[in-house]
């Protein structure tokens, strides 16, 4: 039997008469990265919340690593990692200095801690920049600082809230180089993120909308479940084209913008409909998926 780090009964969030989370059941399994997926303001933040009992839920619960997320809010802080978009540092402070005071949080001493935060110092590439005010980094430097400060303890379940949100795109490919390499080690990771190509390293994935979990499996499961033939079609004027589909009334499942280009499903037996357009059948992306499970969901609610 697959041992979880997360599991999750009904957990549901309100704000006054809003509806952040609505009634979520999770199961992530140890050793686990767990992609959540959403757009902004779908309840990921606030969930992540719950689980790192900084936030009480108002009904349904849950636990981590067998802690209950209500009870133990205070045990759970302290075997876990939390890092948000905000990064949580003190810019007024050394990149050195702000991981003494997360040393200290910890309870870090003696050789441990010097062993760890050189440890830290050298997985954020920041060697030789130790005495530099924190005020005066990249986003991307920022970035690896904050994670070095939220695992110097060695957690082993650590909560990731949009961390790859305003840094540049090598900054992101190298931020997942270091989850990969923390998963292999063992340590659990649940990252929340609107960036659907982030979902590709994950092993498996949540999809949140409006306060609902929507969808849930491995990549592989959730492109599976897509049905349909899904096409590509260049242009010039995507939303002209798109503005096309709809006033045309053609019988497809659905037609949407995707960059500069529009992306239709149809049923294999519908592409003759598709002949005066130059397109090509494409293989889905993960936000091809996650499109057509908000759709359905639209649909179904």
């Amino acid at each position: 039997m697959t041992e979880l780090a997360v599991e999750t009964w009904q957990l549901t969030r309100h704000f006054g008469s809003f509806v952040a989370v609505n009634a979520i059941n999770l199961r992530i399994p140890k050793g686990c990265i767990y992609g959540f997926l959403g757009s902004n303001g779908s309840g990921k933040s606030t969930t992540i919340r719950m689980l790192c009992g900084i936030l009480q839920p108002t009904s349904g619960s849950g636990s981590i690593l067998g802690l209950d997320i209500a009870k133990d809010s205070e045990a759970i802080k302290a075997n876990i990692g939390y890092m948000s978009q905000k990064f949580s540092l003190y810019h007024d402070l050394t990149v050195l200095e702000n991981l003494e005071f997360y040393a200290g949080m910890y309870q870090l001493s003696g050789q441990q801690k010097q062993d760890r935060i050189a440890e830290m110092i050298a997985m954020a590439g920041l060697r030789g920049r130790e005495n530099e005010l924190t005020v005066n980094l990249s986003g991307g430097w920022k970035q690896r600082l904050a994670l070095g400060c939220a695992i110097l303890h060695r957690p082993p379940i650590l909560f990731l809230d949009e961390p790859t949100g305003g840094v540049d795109p090598k900054s992101r490919r190298m931020f997942w180089d270091i989850i990969y390499d923390m998963a292999a080690q063992g340590t659990t990771v649940m990252v929340t993120t609107h960036f659907m190509d982030e979902a590709e390293h994950c092993d498996q994935l949540g999809f949140i909308h409006q306060g609902n979990l929507i969808a849930s499996g491995t990549p592989n499961e959730l492109k599976a479940a897509l049905t349909g033939t899904l096409v590509e079609i260049a242009t010039t004027d995507p939303i002209g084209l798109l503005n096309e589909f709809q006033g045309s009334h053609l019988p497809v499942q659905d037609a949407y913008v995707y960059g500069t280009k529009l992306h239709v499903l149809v049923e294999q037996e519908q592409l003759a409909l598709l002949e005066r357009w130059p397109y090509q059948i494409i293989a889905p992306t993960m936000e091809d998926v996650f499109v057509q499970y908000v759709q359905n969901n639209r649909r179904e609610g």
